[in-house]
């Protein structure tokens, strides 16, 4: 079979870096890997090709040279996802579709022919068998979580990795805390699940042997969901890959504010390579943590950990929510105080939406303040609820929230006070091509053109004097800036319906 692997387009939202990719010549943060996991589950006699329509578009040649097409997404790429499939079937092909949109919502999408759902590992091999018997059914479920050590070594060599800003692997999934708005544990489970440390260097070593010396995701929800085995095992073998590796690979992940209770675990990932980290923070409200059941969050001082994971060498990217049924008119201004203190500089601010398949969805619609299906994308005036706060007043608080935070004068602030706190990458990564032109593109867009160009050469002279050795740190954040306001920019005229 002629198998065409293809990942839908983002909408140019927050994580999609849209705007900012554009300085480094880069069409696309981070590749599909779910798609180029699966790849290596499949057949070896088939012929396999990927289009990802975040770096090119998917072409008429592409789906007349395939026998089959393989799709799969998140719900904020469903509208691309739909239009794909609708092209497909046009044509005569047949779909086979999974990944987190379809496992969670599979009764929208009854013209696909096979829906291979939950984690492959487990449901894409007897589909194969049936595929191969003549008797494949339209649906296939796992029949339980599968092993990490189940999990193949990603299939790089599909991928057109020069245009991406990043490479990703996983080393987990699950995560132990159950914040009734996310529906991690529902897809992946509490318990985490990890590969072993010689299945990361495989991977590592297959992006550093097609040529990669960027940096690289962890994609896990939680990556310090296991403690002990990172301290004793994955973060020494990471630490010794990286001094065998000339200048090393930065890396980033996502974790618990609970990282701030392990100076131990903090400096040994620090050693490793890791220099960014995301964090649910969520909310400086106590009755809204309580709310969505962020225990982890509960009873700490939230900013004091902020700036202690920073001065451990991490800058800490923040989400965050407004509209719990707890908040009022001052979660506005207290959401902008907190980020401002803690030096949050990528702090994405959403509405609260309730996905399927989370306690919040199932509370909302037992109270019948349900409306609709959740759209996916993080920073939009949509939601799915009915707030018990006035709609309309979410909204334009949330408005100018979002528009107050990304202005030059406050976001330039914010990242000074990020990096009057930031000890500093313990790998700095090479300094390529791609940076270089950032550089210079980010000098004329923002420097000499942009409306931020005071805050821009006052944030680099400062830099240039007390901080000298986070100059590209600091270059860094004013073109993801650039991003922030063009977002808040569509935020603002942006229509609730």
């Amino acid at each position: 079979m002629n198998v065409l692997l293809v990942y839908p387009k983002f909408p140019a939202t927050y994580w999609s870096f849209h705007h900012a990719l554009k300085f480094l010549g880069k069409k696309a943060a981070l590749p599909p890997l779910g798609l180029v996991t699966v790849a290596s589950l499949l057949p070896e006699q088939w012929q396999l090709k990927l289009v990802d329509m975040n770096v090119r578009r998917l072409s008429k040649k592409d789906l007349a040279w395939a026998d089959a097409v393989m799709i799969s997404g998140m719900v904020v790429q469903q509208t691309s996802a739909k239009e794909v499939i609708a092209r497909a079937k046009a044509m005569g092909k047949k779909v086979i579709a999974g990944g987190p949109l379809f496992t969670c919502e599979p009764e929208k999408f009854p013209e696909v022919d096979h829906l291979v759902l939950g984690e492959a590992e487990r449901s894409l091999p007897p589909f194969l068998q049936d595929l191969e018997n003549g008797c494949a059914k339209p649906r296939y479920d796992a029949d339980r979580f599968p092993t990490m050590a189940e999990v193949p070594t990603p299939r790089w060599d599909l991928l057109e990795a020069k245009r991406y800003a990043s490479m990703s692997l996983q080393f987990s999934r699950g995560c132990p805390f159950n914040c009734d708005f996310c529906n991690v544990t529902a897809l992946f489970g509490h318990r985490p699940r990890i590969k072993s440390s010689a299945q990361i260097i495989e991977e590592l070593n297959g992006l550093w042997a097609r040529g990669w010396r960027s940096s690289v995701f962890f994609v896990d929800d939680n990556f310090i969901g296991n403690k002990r085995f990172l301290k004793k095992d994955l973060l020494p073998a990471l630490i010794t890959w990286q001094q065998t590796h000339g200048r090393g690979i930065p890396l980033y992940t996502e974790a618990s504010i609970n990282l701030a209770d392990d100076d131990e675990l903090m400096d040994m990932m620090s050693r490793a390579g890791f220099d960014t980290v995301f964090i649910g923070l969520e909310t400086p409200s106590a009755d809204a943590l309580r709310d969505c059941n962020k225990k982890q969050n509960q009873d700490r001082d939230l900013v004091g950990d902020i700036q202690k994971i920073q001065r451990a060498g991490f800058q800490v990217q923040g989400g965050f929510i407004v509209g719990f049924d707890s908040d009022n008119e001052s979660i506005f201004q207290r959401q902008i105080d907190f980020i401002q203190r803690s030096g949050v500089v990528t702090a994405m601010v959403g509405i609260l939406q309730a996905p399927i398949g989370t306690a919040l969805y199932e509370r909302m619609k037992n109270e019948g303040r349900l409306q609709g299906e959740s759209t996916g994308e993080n920073t939009s005036v949509a939601t799915n609820i009915i707030p018990k706060m006035n709609l309309d007043v979410l909204v334009e608080g949330y408005r100018d929230l979002i528009g107050h935070l990304y202005s030059p004068k406050v976001y330039y602030a914010r990242v000074k006070t990020f990096l009057s706190e930031f000890k500093g990458p313990h790998i700095q990564g090479a300094i390529d091509k791609h940076r270089i032109r950032a550089f210079f593109a980010s000098t004329v867009r923002l420097g000499i053109l942009g409306r931020e160009r005071v805050e821009y050469w006052k944030l680099l002279l400062w830099c240039a004097l007390k901080r000298k050795h986070l100059l590209p740190t600091a270059v860094s954040l004013a073109v993801i800036g650039f991003h922030f306001r063009k977002v808040s920019e569509r935020i603002a005229v942006e229509q609730t319906a």
